[in-house]
Protein backbone atom coordinates (compact mmCIF):
# COMPACT_ATOMS: atom_id res chain seq x y z
CA UNK A 1 0.00 0.00 0.00
CA UNK A 2 1.25 3.48 -0.90
CA UNK A 3 1.62 6.17 1.71
CA UNK A 4 -0.32 9.35 1.11
CA UNK A 5 1.74 12.51 1.23
CA UNK A 6 0.11 15.70 2.40
CA UNK A 7 1.07 18.86 0.62
CA UNK A 8 1.51 22.03 2.60
CA UNK A 9 -0.55 24.89 1.32
CA UNK A 10 1.73 27.70 0.23
CA UNK A 11 0.53 31.11 1.34
CA UNK A 12 0.18 33.53 -1.54
CA UNK A 13 2.75 36.30 -1.32
CA UNK A 14 1.28 39.77 -1.58
CA UNK A 15 2.83 42.37 -3.81
CA UNK A 16 4.76 45.14 -2.05
CA UNK A 17 3.36 48.52 -3.05
CA UNK A 18 5.11 51.82 -2.35
CA UNK A 19 2.42 54.41 -3.21
CA UNK A 20 -1.33 54.42 -2.82
CA UNK A 21 -4.49 56.50 -2.61
CA UNK A 22 -6.64 56.92 0.50
CA UNK A 23 -10.26 57.66 -0.41
CA UNK A 24 -12.30 59.05 2.49
CA UNK A 25 -16.06 59.38 2.18
CA UNK A 26 -17.40 61.20 5.20
CA UNK A 27 -21.17 61.52 5.48
CA UNK A 28 -23.26 62.69 8.42
CA UNK A 29 -24.03 59.05 9.34
CA UNK A 30 -20.81 57.11 8.66
CA UNK A 31 -17.21 57.39 7.45
CA UNK A 32 -15.79 55.04 4.80
CA UNK A 33 -12.02 54.71 4.29
CA UNK A 34 -10.78 52.86 1.20
CA UNK A 35 -7.06 52.46 0.45
CA UNK A 36 -6.18 51.60 -3.16
CA UNK A 37 -3.09 51.37 -5.32
CA UNK A 38 -2.50 53.97 -8.03
CA UNK A 39 -4.62 51.95 -10.49
CA UNK A 40 -7.66 51.91 -8.20
CA UNK A 41 -7.42 48.30 -6.99
CA UNK A 42 -8.56 48.08 -3.37
CA UNK A 43 -5.90 47.07 -0.85
CA UNK A 44 -8.00 47.52 2.29
CA UNK A 45 -11.06 49.31 3.61
CA UNK A 46 -12.79 50.10 6.88
CA UNK A 47 -15.87 51.96 8.04
CA UNK A 48 -16.97 53.36 11.36
CA UNK A 49 -19.67 50.69 11.42
CA UNK A 50 -17.25 47.83 10.74
CA UNK A 51 -15.06 49.09 13.58
CA UNK A 52 -17.77 48.27 16.10
CA UNK A 53 -19.76 51.50 16.34
CA UNK A 54 -23.54 51.56 15.97
CA UNK A 55 -26.16 54.24 15.60
CA UNK A 56 -25.26 57.87 16.20
CA UNK A 57 -21.76 56.96 17.47
CA UNK A 58 -20.75 55.98 13.91
CA UNK A 59 -20.82 59.61 12.87
CA UNK A 60 -18.30 60.80 15.48
CA UNK A 61 -14.72 61.81 14.66
CA UNK A 62 -13.46 59.20 17.15
CA UNK A 63 -15.15 56.37 15.24
CA UNK A 64 -13.61 57.65 12.00
CA UNK A 65 -10.18 57.76 13.66
CA UNK A 66 -10.46 54.15 14.88
CA UNK A 67 -11.53 52.99 11.40
CA UNK A 68 -8.59 54.81 9.79
CA UNK A 69 -6.11 53.27 12.24
CA UNK A 70 -7.53 49.80 11.62
CA UNK A 71 -7.38 50.16 7.84
CA UNK A 72 -3.91 51.72 7.73
CA UNK A 73 -2.47 49.07 10.06
CA UNK A 74 -3.80 46.28 7.83
CA UNK A 75 -2.43 47.82 4.62
CA UNK A 76 0.94 48.67 6.15
CA UNK A 77 1.44 45.10 7.41
CA UNK A 78 0.31 43.33 4.24
CA UNK A 79 1.50 45.63 1.45
CA UNK A 80 4.22 47.84 2.96
CA UNK A 81 2.62 51.07 1.78
CA UNK A 82 4.61 54.23 2.61
CA UNK A 83 3.43 57.21 0.54
CA UNK A 84 -0.23 58.12 0.09
CA UNK A 85 -2.39 60.65 -1.72
CA UNK A 86 -5.52 61.53 0.25
CA UNK A 87 -8.87 62.23 -1.44
CA UNK A 88 -11.61 63.51 0.86
CA UNK A 89 -15.26 63.76 -0.12
CA UNK A 90 -18.35 64.60 1.87
CA UNK A 91 -19.24 67.09 4.62
CA UNK A 92 -19.10 64.73 7.63
CA UNK A 93 -17.43 65.24 11.00
CA UNK A 94 -14.73 62.58 10.47
CA UNK A 95 -12.73 64.32 7.75
CA UNK A 96 -9.89 65.89 9.72
CA UNK A 97 -9.57 63.10 12.28
CA UNK A 98 -9.06 60.50 9.53
CA UNK A 99 -6.25 62.52 7.94
CA UNK A 100 -4.62 62.96 11.35
CA UNK A 101 -4.89 59.23 12.09
CA UNK A 102 -3.37 58.29 8.73
CA UNK A 103 -0.46 60.67 9.30
CA UNK A 104 0.12 59.29 12.81
CA UNK A 105 0.10 55.73 11.43
CA UNK A 106 3.40 56.44 9.71
CA UNK A 107 2.26 57.19 6.18
CA UNK A 108 3.86 60.09 4.36
CA UNK A 109 1.09 62.19 2.82
CA UNK A 110 2.00 63.57 -0.61
CA UNK A 111 -1.17 65.56 -1.23
CA UNK A 112 -4.66 66.14 0.14
CA UNK A 113 -7.49 66.76 -2.34
CA UNK A 114 -11.09 67.66 -1.61
CA UNK A 115 -13.18 65.91 -4.28
CA UNK A 116 -16.61 66.66 -2.80
CA UNK A 117 -19.06 66.97 -5.71
CA UNK A 118 -20.49 70.49 -5.90
CA UNK A 119 -23.56 71.06 -8.11
CA UNK A 120 -23.54 73.96 -10.56
CA UNK A 121 -27.25 74.58 -9.88
CA UNK A 122 -28.32 70.99 -10.49
CA UNK A 123 -31.22 69.34 -8.66
CA UNK A 124 -33.67 71.28 -6.52
CA UNK A 125 -32.84 70.76 -2.82
CA UNK A 126 -35.47 69.17 -0.55
CA UNK A 127 -37.89 71.46 1.27
CA UNK A 128 -37.07 72.75 4.77
CA UNK A 129 -37.97 70.48 7.68
CA UNK A 130 -40.73 71.63 9.99
CA UNK A 131 -40.02 70.20 13.42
Amino acid sequence: MKKIKFLKKIKKKRKQINEGIVNIHSSFNNTIINITDLYGNTLGWATSGSSGFKGHRKSTPFAAQIAAEKCSKYVKENYGLEFVYVKVSGPGPGRESVIRAIYNSGFQINSIMDVTPIPHNGCKPPKKRRV
